[in-house]
C-alpha cells in the first residue's frame, strides 16, 4: 500500500514526524512530496534533521509569493507527483497552502484524501489558514479532529461522515522530541539564557507583520519588556526592516535566526511566558505547561483559552505588556489534546480507508 503524505513548512513537518514513523513502521510505503512553501535551510531542511523525517521523495522548491501563485503552482506540480506515483491515499496536514494544494490535488484526481488536525475554526476568514481548513475539510475523505470542538465544528457545517477524535500528533511529536531536545539543544547555553528568565515570543502572521502599525506596537511591546528572546521569522524580518524598525529592536531584546524544533522546544519549555501569534506554537505553549498571550484576536485552539492557560491580546502594546507581566493561569491544565497515541489511531483509519474502492485516477 502507498501513502503520500504531503508538507510544505514547518507545522506540516512536526505532525509528520510521528505519522511518518507509525506508517513505516507498519511496512507501507510512504512517498513525501514537499512543495517547498519553507525554503530556506533554517525553516525547512533543519525540522527534518531535528525530527528524523526521512528526506523527501519530491523537492518542488515553490517557495514564497501570493497565495494565489503558490497555491496554484503546488497544484500543478503535486498532481504530476500524484499522477506519477498512484498512491492510495494522501494524507495532508493543518491549514497551509500546501495543505489545500494537496488536498484538491488528490481530489480531482479521485485519490481518498485525510486531512490530519481537521475541524479547527477561528471563524475569522479574513484570514488564509481558514479558508484553507474550511475548504480542505469539504474536499477530504477522512476527517482526523485533534480534539471534540473539532468535531462538533464539523457537525456544525454539515460534515458528520467519516470524522473521527483521534487526539493531536503534536503530543505524540512533543513526546518524541522534548526528551531528545534535553540531551541534543544547547541553545540556553550558546544564548547564555536562564531558566524562567525570559520572554519568547514569534511574529510571523501577515495581518501583524504586513500592517507598520500593528508590527511597531508589537515591537514597542517587546522592547518594553526587554528580556524578550525573538527568533525572527524571515517574513518578519522583512518587514521590521522596511518599516524602520528592525535597528532599534535588535539593540533592545535578543533577535535571533529561526531554529529548529528540537531548540525552539528547549526556549519554550524554560520561557517565563511565550508571546506569539503562531497556532503551533500556542498548542506547543499548552502541552508545556508555559501561559500564553496571543497576538490575535481569535485563535483556532480555543481549548487553550477556555482552559485559562492563553490570552488574546490583538497587536495592542499596552494589553500585550500589562498580560506578559500579569496573567497567570489559576489552574493545571486539562488533558484536551490526548495521551500521545493519535498517531497509532490515524494510521489504522488511514489503512482502512486506502482499502475501499476508490473512484480511480
Amino acid at each position: 500500500m502507498k501513502i503520500a503524505s504531503i508538507v510544505g513548512a514547518r507545522p506540516n513537518f512536526i505532525k509528520l514526524a510521528p505519522l511518518s514513523r507509525e506508517l513505516r513502521r507498519r511496512g507501507l510505503d510512504e512517498v513525501i512530496i514537499h512543495t517547498g512553501q519553507h525554503y530556506n535551510y533554517e525553516m525547512d531542511k533543519i525540522f527534518f534533521d531535528d525530527m528524523g523525517i526521512p528526506a523527501p521523495d519530491y523537492h518542488m522548491g515553490i517557495g514564497s509569493g501570493s497565495h494565489g501563485f503558490q497555491t496554484g503552482e503546488m497544484l500543478r506540480k503535486v498532481e504530476g507527483a500524484l499522477m506519477a506515483e498512484k498512491p492510495d491515499a494522501v494524507i495532508v496536514f493543518g491549514d497551509t497552502n500546501s495543505t489545500l494544494a494537496g488536498s484538491l490535488a488528490a481530489a480531482k484526481l479521485h485519490i481518498k484524501s485525510a486531512h490530519v488536525e481537521a475541524g479547527l475554526r477561528s471563524f475569522d476568514r479574513r484570514m488564509p489558514e481558514e479558508i484553507n481548513r474550511v475548504l480542505v475539510d469539504h474536499c477530504s475523505d477522512l476527517l482526523l479532529c485533534p480534539t471534540r470542538t473539532a468535531v462538533d465544528n464539523l457537525r456544525r457545517e454539515g460534515i458528520t461522515e467519516n470524522v473521527h477524535l483521534t487526539g493531536d500528533v503534536m503530543v505524540d511529536a512533543q513526546k518524541d522530541c522534548e526528551r531528545i531536545a534535553q540531551n541534543k539543544s544547547h541553545i540556553l547555553e550558546d544564548l547564555v539564557l536562564k531558566p524562567k528568565d525570559y520572554y519568547l515570543a514569534t511574529v510571523h502572521r501577515a495581518s501583524n507583520t504586513d500592517d507598520p502599525d500593528k508590527l511597531r506596537a508589537i515591537t514597542e511591546a517587546l522592547k518594553d519588556l526587554k528580556n524578550v528572546v525573538f527568533p525572527c521569522h524571515p517574513r518578519a524580518e522583512k518587514y521590521l526592516r522596511e518599516f524602520g524598525l528592525w535597528d532599534d529592536l535588535i539593540r533592545k531584546i535578543e533577535v535571533i535566526k529561526p531554529v529548529g524544533y528540537l531548540d525552539m522546544l528547549l526556549l519554550e519549555k524554560n520561557a517565563k511566558k511565550i508571546i506569539t501569534d503562531s497556532g503551533g506554537v500556542q498548542k506547543e505553549a499548552y502541552l508545556l505547561g508555559i501561559a500564553c498571550i496571543t497576538l490575535r484576536e481569535e485563535t483556532e485552539w480555543v481549548e487553550t483559552v477556555e482552559d485559562g492557560w492563553n490570552v488574546l491580546v490583538g497587536p495592542n502594546r499596552e494589553k500585550i505588556v500589562m498580560s506578559a507581566r500579569c496573567f497567570e493561569p489559576s489552574h493545571e491544565r486539562q488533558d484536551v489534546f490526548g495521551k500521545g497515541d493519535a498517531s497509532i489511531k490515524i494510521a489504522d483509519l488511514v489503512e482502512n480507508i486506502s482499502h475501499e474502492k476508490s473512484g480511480g485516477s
